[in-house]
């Protein structure tokens, strides 16, 4: 028996019973009380068998489940905490959405840097994952968006080498499996019933032997005891392929899914009707889906047998259904025509409340990260809806989830919803030509569109399969629509990208104990005394080890201070200053000399203006947020010395009174002249009082942290700061931009820049009046003004050069040229481009081709226009003609240009026009 097989043999289960059996369907091995069973309980092996014939005593609600969970453990010695938002990217950088409860307390408390805010203890986490996308009402359990329940316990062994931030046992298996059994009874379930399917569980960079808890067919609960870490040299390999050591601390990390719970006690036929009665209700009613009693008796039927269509368990999900059809003795088709638009249904309902959770908690819709997809879910719902012919907005049907799970930003998830609709219809509109163009490409060659194609057109222009298979099928091209279309999607946008990683540490800093940091004792001093603990030579310069500095090395979009450090000898430039891990290197143009005590003088004016933009960072944010909503997020910052740059998450362009508006907030802060404190407190006290917006630079390690508190706005910052926010001087918002979809850029000035740049801004207005010969306040009158002459001359220009082009094109009569049959004018007029388009257009539409060249502007440049319907291709015409020139050029058969540097060329390619142009006939 292997040690991991032996992890699964529990004091529990022989005490209680239980026999280890194996499945006579699919072969894994299982615990159950009863010795007779043959099947470990898990759809395909069994149906769900509690649809009509309820699992528990009575019937809950989800928020009656929920609570019935969280008082159970809260009565066995568990404290209660509050959920993490879905967006896990607010408090860790290596993944995007939370799939788990565990994520909360990964990887600092798992890894036992971090004590959890409780232990042992209970959550209802809210969560997403987007690999369950396709399986969403086809199953009738999955469910995109989801609570899951939780019970935890932090565990580190005796023998552990290390500090650790907890210690010693809670509780292990067990007693995890005796609470799972506990609180079965306690709902009043059949014990009888209740399997344990041994699946060894990995994620997150931990593993660790799990129990699948099924009961009546349904997975209700994963009791994961995670006591592994992923290592190269790990003994044991795991079914993700990677190899996992024995960690020092081991956690018990379960899962009991509220949706599935509340299901069974309802005993409906999916879990959609349990949790969203009333929105399946309105949906259905806007649908217009009305069943008979014969075929509402059939809907049962195969809900009981829906386990079957796990997208992720079947090679094809079409053969399945085909299965389940046949097992209920009807035709495929009839089944899919009665099942596919609740399964629609069920899926919007679904997707609304994920969007719900996303918008909710100030995820952005955008192309990149959570933002991109909030964005995916969001064109999937409107797809199903305008499928299904819902007349109703979906902003409502968000709104909808949004208040039930109490959001009190509704109105800017309605707006964020509105705004996403009103892109995707532009997105859509570009985006069906590129599919007709791919369409026929493909048609012409005989060959399906592929599938990494499909995903990229969703990708860049947000068209769904179907709709590509559509338009594809005009074309007489094919499409293979994989079942997990949308997983494959989400799969490629899913990871959180992570930190970069971490610099390998200097073998030679192992002996140096870190720097004392004595900026953060007094931020406004710029001078101090120091010893060199040692100097390490560098290809440019050298890297000065001080036993304590006052200057601050570069992290946090803040760049690094820079001055000189001074013995009785000798003195250094500092120009740059890094830390690696605790130790903090000053870059220096000479050797200070290994033990040398210094002086260090860091540049004064340049600490105090990074100090006040630094400082406006934080105003400018809260100003953001007060201003355009609590969505308002920190996407990146830089800081300067003449400016600084806040790029923050939203879903519309600033306009210009918004600017002003976070202007006047910011500069009301400055004027307040309020203190700008600076804390050192306990990670989860300033998470529960403050909120994950703590992090918006970033995600410090450690148990304690430092917080930066102006105005309102408290964040986790390790910059240097004013004291004061009239300190600061002022703030000036120079330009905002948008650096990517859902994110907009902030570029402002403090202090003595921000006077400079409002001075910049002034003189670029005073010469602009100079120029117009007018005053300051009348440049704006003056230049819409100009500007609009300037338009209608430039229409008059043009309206100029289509008549010379007719005149030119009824002179052209006497250079017309037939060929085979085909009259063609081939001319030379050194002419812009623009009036030999004009020129070939009169041509064409008096019915001959038009073959004209160009040497203006030091270049030979071609135009050929050919009418409708006369059979040879202007793009290769052009091509040819270019070739001849030292270039290229091409374009659709009707109208093509193109050119080369070769104008003393120009005549004799014209010359050969007509040969080219009898060539392509005879081809």
């Amino acid at each position: 028996m292997s040690e991991l097989e032996d992890a699964y043999r529990l004091d529990y289960f022989e005490e209680e019973g239980f026999t280890r059996l194996e499945c006579a369907s699919c072969g894994v091995h299982f615990w159950a009380r009863d010795a007779e069973r043959d099947t470990c309980g898990e759809p395909p092996c069994d149906d769900y068998s509690f649809i009509g014939n309820p699992g528990f005593d009575e019937s809950y609600t989800l928020e009656e489940m929920r609570e019935a969970f969280l008082s159970f453990f809260e009565d066995h010695g568990h404290e209660r905490i509050d959920p993490y938002p879905v967006a896990a990217n607010r408090w860790r950088d290596d993944v995007l959405l939370t799939q788990a409860s565990i994520y909360d307390f990964q990887p600092l408390v798992t890894s036992g840097e971090t004590p959890p805010p409780a232990n042992p203890l209970t959550i209802s986490q809210p969560c997403i994952r987007m690999q369950d996308i396709d399986n969403v009402g086809k199953t009738g359990r999955h469910t995109m968006a989801f609570e899951m329940m939780a019970h935890h316990a932090f565990n580190a062994r005796e023998d552990a080498e290390g500090d650790y931030a907890y210690e010693g046992e809670v509780y292990w298996k067990d007693e995890t499996v005796e609470y799972c059994d506990d609180f079965f009874e306690h709902m009043g379930a059949d014990p009888e019933e209740i399997t344990y399917i041994e699946d060894p569980w990995v994620g997150g960079g931990n593993a660790g032997p799990a129990f699948e808890v099924i009961y009546r067919g349904l997975e209700l609960a994963t009791l994961v005891f995670m006591s592994m870490e992923q290592d190269p040299e790990g003994e044991y390999e795991m079914k993700d392929g990677n190899r996992y050591s024995p960690m020092d601390t081991y956690i018990v990390d379960t899962g009991y899914g509220l949706e599935r719970w509340t299901w069974m006690s309802q005993g409906t036929s999916t879990v959609y009707e349990a949790v969203y009665p009333e929105m399946i209700d309105f949906l259905t009613e806007y649908a217009g889906i009305d069943h008979t009693e014969e075929e509402q008796q059939l809907i049962r039927e195969a809900a009981r047998l829906s386990g079957y269509l796990d997208i992720d368990e079947v090679e094809d999900l079409a053969s399945a259904r085909a299965a389940v059809a046949d097992e209920l003795g009807v035709s495929a088709d009839e089944l899919a025509d009665l099942l596919e638009p609740l399964e629609d249904i069920y899926a919007i309902a679904d997707h609304c409340r994920t969007l719900a959770y996303m918008l909710g908690d100030g995820i952005v819709p955008s192309n990149v990260g959570t933002g991109y997809l909030a964005r995916m879910v969001l064109r999937r719902t409107k797809r199903l809806v305008d499928s299904l012919g819902i007349d109703a907005p979906l902003d409502e049907l968000v709104d909808m989830q949004a208040e039930r799970l109490g959001y009190a930003n509704r109105d800017t998830i309605r707006d964020m919803v509105r705004t996403e609709e009103r892109k995707y219809k532009e997105t859509l509109e570009r985006g069906t030509r590129k599919v007709e163009s791919i369409a026929e490409e493909y048609a012409e060659a005989g060959d399906p569109i592929p599938r990494e194609t499909l995903i990229e057109l969703y990708d860049s222009h947000g068209l769904q399969p179907d709709m590509v298979a559509d338009i594809a099928a005009e074309f007489g091209a094919e499409v293979d629509v994989p079942d997990d279309f949308y997983g494959l999607v989400a799969e490629r946008h899913e990871t959180g990208g992570g930190p970069e990683a971490a610099t390998s540490r200097d073998e030679r800093l192992d002996d140096i104990p870190d720097t004392d940091r004595l900026f953060y004792d007094d931020q406004e001093r710029t001078e101090f005394e120091a010893v060199v603990l040692d100097v390490f030579e560098r290809d440019d310069g050298y890297d000065v080890v001080l036993d304590q500095t006052m200057f601050y090395p570069e992290g946090g979009g803040q760049p690094a201070d820079r001055g000189v450090l001074s013995t009785d000898e000798t003195t250094v430039e500092v120009t740059d200053v890094q830390r690696r891990d605790g130790v903090i290197l000053h870059r220096t143009d000479e050797n200070p000399g290994k033990g040398e005590f210094v002086r260090g003088r860091i540049d004064a004016d340049r600490r105090f203006s990074l100090m006040r933009h630094h400082t406006a960072t934080h105003v400018v944010g809260y100003a953001a947020r007060e201003v355009l909503g609590e969505h308002v997020r920190q996407a990146g910052a830089q800081k300067g010395t003449e400016q600084a740059r806040l790029d923050v998450r939203h879903f519309q362009r600033i306009t210009r009174e918004e600017v002003k508006a976070i202007e006047r907030v910011a500069n009301e802060v400055v004027m307040d002249n309020q203190q700008v404190t600076q804390a050192w407190a306990d990670r989860h006290e300033a998470e529960s009082e403050h909120g994950f917006d703590l992090y918006q630079g970033g995600v410090p390690p450690g148990q304690t942290i430092r917080l930066i508190q102006v105005d309102e706005d408290v964040q986790a910052c390790g910059g240097t700061h004013v004291s004061r926010t009239g300190d600061i001087g002022a703030i000036k918002i120079i330009t905002t931009e948008p650096v990517q979809d859902g994110v907009e850029r902030i570029v402002f000035a403090a202090g003595d820049a921000a006077i400079e740049a409002t001075q910049r801004t002034e003189d670029a207005l005073y010469d602009a009046a100079d120029v117009l010969d007018v005053s300051p306040e009348d440049v704006p009158e003056t230049a819409e003004r100009f500007f609009e002459e300037w338009k209608e001359r430039g229409k008059q220009i043009d309206r100029l050069k289509e008549e010379l082009a007719e005149v030119r094109a009824s002179a052209a009569e006497g250079e017309e040229v037939d060929i085979g049959g085909i009259t063609a004018v081939i001319r030379r007029m050194d002419a812009d481009a623009d009036e030999l388009r004009a020129t070939a257009n009169a041509i064409v539409d008096d019915g001959a081709v038009a073959v004209l060249g160009s040497g203006a502007g030091d270049s030979a440049q071609f135009v050929v226009g050919v009418p409708d319907d006369i059979g040879v291709n202007a793009g290769e015409i052009v091509g040819q003609l270019a070739s001849r020139v030292g270039g290229g050029g091409g374009g659709p058969p009707d109208f093509a240009q193109g050119g080369g540097p070769d104008v003393d060329a120009l005549d004799e390619a014209l010359d050969e026009a007509p040969d080219i142009i009898r060539a392509m006939q005879n081809a």
